[in-house]
């Protein structure tokens, strides 16, 4: 059997040998290209932005000047050196860096928002490894003039809060120009930007300093939405800002007991939906999540941390969204939101990036059908009729 497998395979001309091999070739090459670059153009295709209520009664030019088109992303995690494992970086940073490239080519949004956890380890980084993670990560999320990038900040970039020090926070600020407190206006629409980390209560130094910008700013904007007649001292020398409630941007979600009540393909697995959330570790605390709504009244919130989706209802009328994990190596369908904001509204779309499965699901049928195809070629599959009567005719001479 063998003998005469190779002796056909001797047999063949050298020029159709090289042509089967260019279209193996060929095949492998395209497999690769679709599983590694153009999926990515199929699947983020097929989002759109979400229309603002009564979208159709507005002018396509009063549409496009008002309405802010936002991307909101959460928890890169960018392998370090000490945990990251080279392959491990290739693959995830290969494909977060194409999702976003992809995205941004196809969505063309005002303002891109990642919600902390940008690095893995942040909290560990020496100044060296900093820098390398940093450079890695202006390659992969670069971005043109028309869109603007607003990172906020994680407990894996500068540690949870018995890790935190004002080295790290500065450095992390220094980097990305972030500050808690910080408020970010875009076409009248007021943005909070919060250290969740720093809201721990006990009066730390950077604590108390994020807090005391946060009254500070709260009581900005408490001024400014108050009606131009209404007669208040202590806001006459406030500066005025856009009467629009705020957006909390933050990385840690507001208390809530568990993920019990979320629901959708991309919350938390049914084995872990129950398990009790840890306050100032996996939340913010009842307190600090209560002052947060005392101080600025927002009209959504937005955090990430969790790595799975769940929309939860403060005070009864106060949405929060939490945002999925943007890295495969945390999920297998990972995902981001997209927002058409206004000043009074807001509207919003979650876009699925490829499931990662679906991926090995193509390489493995690609690698099927290529071991197929050799085997044909050199006429090394044998059909089933003289499968089954070669095995007759053995048992017959035995």
């Amino acid at each position: 059997m063998l003998s005469s497998s190779s002796t056909t395979v001797k047999n063949l001309p050298l020029k159709k040998r090289l042509c089967f091999l260019l279209k193996l070739v060929c095949f492998v090459i395209s497999v690769l290209i679709f599983c590694e670059f153009l999926i990515y153009y199929v699947v983020i295709f097929q989002c759109r932005w979400p229309e603002m209520k009564g979208g159709a009664h507005m002018g396509k030019k009063e549409t496009s000047t008002s309405v802010l088109k936002a991307i909101i992303l959460a928890d890169t995690h960018l392998l370090g050196e000490i945990k990251g494992h080279w392959l491990d970086k290739l693959r995830r940073e290969w494909q977060m860096e194409r999702s976003f490239q992809t995205a941004l080519w196809l969505l063309q949004p005002d303002i891109v928002f990642i919600l902390g956890d940008v690095f893995d380890e942040g909290k560990w980084s020496s100044p060296q490894a900093w820098a390398d993670d940093v450079r890695r990560f202006r390659k992969m999320f670069k971005y043109p003039v028309s869109t603007e990038l607003v990172v906020i900040v994680g407990n894996h970039d500068i540690g949870f809060h018995y890790e935190m020090t004002t080295y790290k926070v500065n450095r992390f600020e220094k980097v990305f120009n972030f500050t808690s407190g910080k408020l970010i206006t875009r076409k009248g629409i007021n943005f909070v930007l919060v250290n969740s980390v720093a809201l721990e209560g006990d009066g730390c130094a950077v604590c108390r300093t994020s807090e005391a910008k946060l009254v500070a700013l709260s009581h900005k904007l408490n001024c400014s939405q108050q009606k131009p007649n209404h007669s208040n001292k202590r806001c006459s020398d406030v500066e005025k800002l856009p009467a629009s409630e705020p957006i909390l941007l933050q990385h840690y979600p507001l208390y809530r007991k568990s993920d019990a009540e979320c629901s959708g393909e991309d919350s938390a697995p049914p084995e872990e939906k129950n398990i009790p959330f840890k306050e100032k570790y996996d939340v913010l605390s009842q307190e600090a999540s209560q002052k947060l709504i005392w101080w600025f009244h927002p009209r959504l919130i937005l955090s990430g941390h969790t790595h799975s989706a769940c929309e939860v209802l403060h005070t009864g009328n106060i949405p929060e969204i939490s945002v999925p994990s943007f890295s495969w190596r945390n999920r297998n369908n990972p995902s981001f939101i997209m927002g058409s904001i206004t000043p009074a509204d807001f509207s919003l779309q979650k876009c699925f990036l490829p499931y990662e499965s679906r991926v090995f699901t193509v390489y493995c049928a690609a690698g099927a059908l290529l071991v197929i195809l050799i085997l044909a070629h050199f006429q090394l599959l044998t059909p089933p009729f003289y499968f089954a009567q070669r095995l007759i005719s053995k048992h017959k001479a035995v």
